[in-house]
């Protein structure tokens, strides 16, 4: 194993996405619940795969879309996540390394198989989705490898995790090694119902550990459990180095205890698919703080990548963000930045 440093280090739920393009009929005959998210089980998983049509199979998770984000910037990163030794461990595995993730997770030989979630795609690019959690649910401490944590500026998680006790304790003993050392630690609050879950776990977690947090408007106000943002934004402030916060195509507001950066979203001719904006964001405004950006440059990075990303259908960027970087970051550098003072 190279044991170069690590920009950042990305802990999550590593599932194999399964996209195929279908009918409006397929969505009926399957008894699929159109546009929803539906977690089911694994004879049901391996069924509909069975009646799929041609389909791309590749990486997927919160974390693992960040990790294959950083690494178009051009930064260092590694993915850590649990996989079954079965077909689409080996798919999740090959995939992830050829992104240029760096992907040392020992599969499990026991146990269920590896997660996965079929996509299904219609004319209209609604995306159904079916998803079977299996192996990824399983990460332990067992999992964290110290070593590599240490080599990362940055340890960064998925929200979703917390929802296992194993996999929390993994989480908090890799934040442990990453202050240990000096280095970062950072969450994604992953959806509101996951806030709901956990929020009083999160705020400890986010008092505690977390120096970066990201969280759209929908999240932050859930957390705090207040009605607007401006108030919800005045409470993360006081409790976390670094907040990020998504307002979709109202940007995003990057706040660092008196320091607030405003940070305009970047136009889109069209909106194709919103999956994964949020992963993206995080990405490039990881990469940029990776890379001695300020925070609002470190937000521009986000917007860019986030833009790049809900103009096409699928979570992973398709051209280099590190081009798009080259090209578009000076034209952004005069996004609005305005500090005031916590009251």
């Amino acid at each position: 194993m190279s044991h170069a440093e690590l920009d950042v280090v990305c802990i999550g739920n590593a599932i194999v996405d399964i996209l195929s393009q279908s009918q409006e009929s397929d969505i009926g005959r399957l008894g699929l619940t159109r546009g929803a998210m539906t977690l089911i089980d694994a004879a049901r998983a391996q069924t509909l795969y069975q009646k799929m049509g041609p389909a791309v199979e590749a990486s997927g998770g919160s974390a693992a879309n960040t990790a294959a984000g950083i690494a178009s910037f051009g930064g260092v990163a590694a993915y850590v996540g649990k996989v079954r030794d079965d077909q689409f461990g080996g798919v999740f595995s090959h995939d992830i390394r050829a992104c240029g993730v760096e992907f040392t997770s020992v599969p499990a030989n026991a146990g269920p198989p590896t997660a996965r979630c079929l996509i299904f795609i219609t004319p209209d690019a609604q995306r159904t989705m079916n998803t079977y959690l299996g192996a990824c649910v399983n990460l332990t401490e067992d999992d964290i490898d110290s070593g590599q944590i240490a080599r990362a500026k940055v340890t960064y998680m998925e929200g979703y995790l917390w929802d296992r006790d194993e996999a929390k304790q993994a989480y908090l003993k890799a934040a442990s090694v990453a202050h240990e050392y000096n280095r970062q630690v950072s969450i994604t609050l992953s959806d509101a119902f996951c806030v709901e879950r956990h929020r009083d776990s999160f705020r400890q977690l986010i008092k505690g550990h977390v120096d970066i947090l990201f969280a759209n408007e929908a999240e932050i106000t859930a957390l705090y459990q207040v009605a607007d943002f401006d108030t919800a934004l005045q409470h993360v402030r006081a409790e976390c180095r670094i907040a990020a916060l998504t307002r979709s195509e109202h940007g995003s507001v990057i706040v660092a205890g008196d320091e607030v950066h405003v940070v305009d979203a970047v136009a889109v001719a069209q909106i194709a698919d919103t999956t994964g904006a949020g992963d993206q964001y995080a990405a490039g405004f990881l990469y940029g703080l990776t890379h001695g950006y300020g925070l609002a440059e470190c937000g521009q990075l986000g917007s860019i990548a986030a833009a790049e990303v809900i103009g096409h259908v699928g979570p992973r960027p398709e051209v280099s963000l590190s081009e798009l970087m080259a090209k578009q970051l000076p034209a952004y550098s005069s996004a609005q930045n305005v500090s005031s003072t916590a009251p």
